[in-house]
């Protein structure tokens, strides 16, 4: 019997979302790592809440005894916060696939109540005026709007994919949607995520605001204190480049866009390296409530950078229209505009500002950086602590702090997250060394690659230990200690399914019931991708390839998690799994499926998305 982490793998795969989670909060429990993934402070700034995501608390740190006062135990690991208008009740997202938003009372700690909103709910945004709390839920692909008067969901206002971030801008008017992944098929010259924009008024979408080609992995969004602008942070992929090396930012850039509330008009694209030195994996930015500086974590490079706001926006509208094109481009753009601060740890994720301090959370290291940003304390950083003793980690911790660390990379313009954001896909098609050059291939998810060889699109690594390895040497350029890989290895394979979000309560819907039934019989799907694996874990030639791998066969993929991994294909043409059964099936070599009718192929595309 097949079994994965000492387990049969068909109990692995159908335990259901509820014991995956509990099991996760389990070990986590167990190691007893805090995670700080998200920091808001009251307007005093005499206290800081803390999001504890692996250990399903809230600490409230006293900032003036640089200690935990309390904390609040919730039931679902905390993601987003933040606070109502009065501060006396703190709101947090529990980022579950069945996710929800607490009303925590701020003095006693209590829960005063429990909105079940969708899946993992990550972002919030309050808008006092019209007491409506804005919830970002990352896998349905949606925001969530709550009633705060009646603690009632009012609706869901869909956006692009996997949104993360919100920030209101324009007198509350306009909220802003960071979409960490792009859409569409990734095979051809343009692809890059949006930002949505919602109307607060009408609660209805106005569309998206398109960024530079390459953009992928937005992860932080915030508006300056007058509204006119907001700044969202992400990479700038060079996906078009063979990646044969990484000086000047050859495979990826880190960057922040600028948007004009006015007219929702992108103003430009800002690269947050320097010409020998890559700011890894910008995270979230904040303002100064005085509007003066503009403040970004950097997750890779475990720094903050410190941004004069005036002078930037000073430099760019001073640049004429050929100059502006070139920004994006240019590594010494910030030049004379931006500090860069190391700072005391790990991993720093969710900030928040006040005019003299910033607070970074540091997720691996289960502590808070403080930064001073006075013009005579510039640069010093401090360390609060959450817990009282040393964090040790284990080798899954570790692999995965590796995995996110872009110090492993030469020049530390990259790191494994980079291309794999929560070790899935970017979206982006990649032209690795690895089966030659002039033929890109779509980003593949890490999710089961231990299990399940050979890996690469070709297949041409034996295993995924193998790939490891290689990405260290031939993506990130280093030589490292091989006890760096057995770790990321372990991360790795330590990795669970999410469950999809086209289940309904934890269960196929009728119509991914009578799906199931023609993926395993008239479909004959289940022949290559046979579960609990879904994979017979062999190459097949299908006739897709074509150019410089015209007539190669590739590997075949599990389907485990196909719901988040567009999209599809080994070059990513089909930005639907319709489209891959349909316009890219003509031979029924994946599959039969040439003669299924419309309503035959949609319970078909049920079944796998919930996967």
């Amino acid at each position: 019997m097949r079994t994965y982490q000492g387990l049969p793998w068909a109990l692995c795969l159908h335990l259901g979302a509820a014991l995956l989670i509990i099991g996760c909060a389990a070990v986590a429990a167990a190691q007893q790592y805090q995670s700080p993934l998200a920091v808001v402070g009251n307007q005093e700034g005499s206290l800081l809440y803390v999001a504890e995501h692996t250990a399903h608390t809230v600490a409230v740190v006293d900032l003036s005894r640089r200690d935990v006062l309390r904390r609040f135990p919730l039931s679902k690991p905390p993601a987003g916060l933040a606070l109502s208008a009065d501060e006396k009740t703190l709101f947090v997202c529990g980022a579950s696939p069945e996710g929800c938003v607490y009303g925590v009372d701020v003095d006693s700690g209590a829960i005063e109540w429990e909105k079940a909103v969708g899946h993992t709910p990550i972002a919030l945004a309050v808008q006092p005026d019209k007491n409506l709390l804005f919830v970002a839920c990352q896998f349905n692909n949606n925001i969530a709007v709550v009633d705060l008067n009646t603690h009632s969901l009012v609706k869901h206002i869909p956006v692009e994919r996997e949104p993360v971030a919100l920030a209101l801008a324009a007198a509350g008017t306009k909220l802003y949607v960071a979409n960490l992944l792009p859409t569409g098929p990734s095979d051809g010259d343009y692809i890059a995520a949006a930002i949505s924009v919602i109307d607060t008024e009408s609660l209805e979408g106005q569309g998206e605001i398109a960024l530079p080609n390459g953009c992928t992995s937005l992860r932080g969004l915030c508006a300056s204190p007058d509204g006119r602008y907001v700044y969202v942070t992400h990479i700038l992929g060079r996906y078009h480049l063979p990646t044969t090396q990484l000086e000047r930012g050859w495979m990826n850039t880190n960057a922040l866009s600028i948007v004009d509330t006015a007219d929702n008009s992108f103003v430009n694209t800002i690269l947050l390296d320097d010409v020998d030195q890559g700011a890894a994996n910008p995270w979230a930015p904040a303002c100064s409530p005085d509007g003066k500086l503009l403040c970004i974590t950097h997750a890779g490079t475990h720094e903050l950078s410190v941004i004069d706001r005036a002078a930037l926006h000073e430099r760019l509208d001073a640049l004429d229209e050929k100059e502006a094109k070139a920004v994006p481009n240019n590594l010494a753009f910030n030049v004379g505009l931006r500090s860069r601060i190391a700072l005391p740890g790990n991993g720093p994720r969710g900030l928040w500002v006040n005019n003299d301090t910033a607070f970074a959370a540091l997720y691996f290291d289960d502590s808070v950086a403080e930064i001073s940003l006075t013009s005579q304390g510039r640069n010093k950083t401090d360390r609060i602590p959450l817990v009282n003793e040393d964090v040790v980690l284990s080798e899954e911790r570790k692999g995965e702090q590796y995995f996110h660390d872009a110090e492993l990379c030469f020049q530390h313009w990259q790191s494994c997250i980079s291309c794999h954001p929560e070790a899935r896909v970017d979206g982006l098609n990649w032209d690795l060394m690895n089966d030659g050059i002039g033929n890109p291939k779509n980003t593949r998810s890490m999710l089961l690659s231990h299990a399940t060889p050979p890996v690469m699109s070709l297949g041409v690594r034996d295993k995924a230990e193998t790939a490891v390895r290689a990405g260290i040497r031939y993506i990130q350029f280093a030589i490292r200690p091989d006890e760096d890989a057995q770790a990321i290895d372990s991360y790795l394979k330590a990795l669970k399914p999410v469950a999809s979000p086209y289940l309904q309560e934890g269960a196929l819907t009728e119509s991914a019931q009578r799906g199931k039934e023609l993926f395993h019989n008239q479909g004959g799907c289940a022949h290559c991708h046979p579960a609990p694996l879904y994979t017979d874990l062999k190459l097949h030639e299908l006739g897709l390839t074509q150019g410089l791998d015209e007539g190669k066969a590739v590997d075949t993929p599990t389907l485990v998690e196909i719901w988040r991994t567009a999209p599809y294909l080994h070059d990513g043409r089909a930005a639907t799994l319709h489209e891959v059964l349909k316009q890219y099936n003509a031979d029924d070599r994946h599959g039969k499926t040439k003669d299924l009718d419309e309503e035959a192929l949609d319970d078909l595309v049920a079944f796998l998305l919930s996967l």
